[in-house]
């Protein structure tokens, strides 16, 4: 499958940027903290990429690594506009958190001015996410 970088300039001038924006003018945050030993221990120099499908194209938002502390930059994602309507769920973008090292991804949902927290407990070798 082939990946876009979503700021792309070629990927920015195309109908598919401009629906996908038209559809998340709002911001949602996401903050990622790896670690191991039941968060006693940070994991530094974990690869991670965030991505979201958009309209059958893979569209990377962040491909890094993880610090010195186990984090990644506090990462500011599109997501619907927050509508106040107490008789229905808010809209969401669903973004694909992932260790291409590994098999393990992780689903987040994505929140006008909203902060989402995910947490990786990654165990070298072994069985992750868990």
């Amino acid at each position: 499958m082939n990946s876009i970088f979503f700021n792309d300039p070629d990927f920015i001038q195309t109908s598919v940027y401009q629906e996908f924006m038209s559809k998340n003018p709002g911001k949602g945050n996401l903050k990622i903290h790896a670690y191991a030993a039941s968060e006693a221990l940070p994991v530094s120099g974990l690869p991670i990429e965030v991505s979201s499908m958009i309209q059958n194209k893979k569209v990377i938002f962040y491909n890094g690594f993880t610090d010195n502390s186990g984090m990644v930059p506090v990462l500011s994602l599109p997501a619907p506009s927050l509508e106040i309507n107490n008789l229905e769920a808010p809209l969401t973008t669903v973004y694909e958190i992932a260790i291409p090292s590994t098999a393990v991804s992780y689903q987040v949902n994505m929140y006008d001015g909203i902060c989402v927290v995910q947490n990786i407990n990654y165990v070298p070798g072994g069985n992750n996410g868990n």
